[in-house]
């Protein structure tokens, strides 16, 4: 094979590497964006029976952004590939157990870092999630531990049947001659 050719070769394999990370990166978006757009509707609903003013959608957007690129991140470590050979559930609540406290972590993490910067101390900067305390942080946890089991269901099944194989069960063969392949 010629010098041009492997070249030629290795370039296309690099855009569709890249065309297949971008494609994972709107979906995980999308679906995170959903997921936080519905907390920040609830909070809104919450605080507005209360008749608190609340309008925070911009919330929702970023940290979807944001987590979207983390999670992809993350799921490329492959961080429990130790439960390779277990069935399919077991990756599935690992990841969506995995990524409940990642998330968890990041918001805490985030608030803190917000509060001090705009000059508070370390102790009101802490957020109350779910209203505070370990009740309403197990709540939180909970809820959003089993949102995450159909997004990690749904990649972690399709990367074990084949790249197109449950996109073409789900969609029909036009998804295959679309190229849409999650989890790969």
């Amino acid at each position: 094979m010629s010098t041009s050719g492997h070249g030629d070769n290795r370039r296309q394999l690099l855009k569709e590497r890249a065309i297949n990370e971008v494609r994972r990166f709107v979906i995980l978006f999308v679906y995170l964006w959903i997921l936080f757009g519905l907390f920040v509707l609830n909070e809104r609903i919450i605080l507005r029976q209360q008749e608190i003013g609340f309008s925070s959608q911009g919330f929702a957007i970023i940290n979807a952004l944001v987590l979207a690129k983390v999670m992809l991140i993350a799921e490329d470590l492959n961080l429990g590939h130790w439960l390779g050979n277990r069935p399919l559930i077991y990756p599935i609540l690992r990841d969506s157990l995995i990524f409940t406290v990642l998330f968890i972590v990041f918001h805490v993490v985030e608030k803190v870092v917000i509060g001090l910067v705009e000059g508070g101390t370390l102790a009101k900067s802490v957020p109350a999630i779910g209203g505070g305390g370990m009740g309403g942080l197990m709540c939180v946890a909970a809820i959003l531990f089993v949102a995450l089991i159909p997004y990690f269901g749904f990649s972690i099944v399709s990367r074990a049947m084949g790249p197109g194989q449950l996109n073409t069960m789900l969609f029909g063969n036009r998804a295959r001659r679309l190229g849409c392949q999650r989890g790969k």
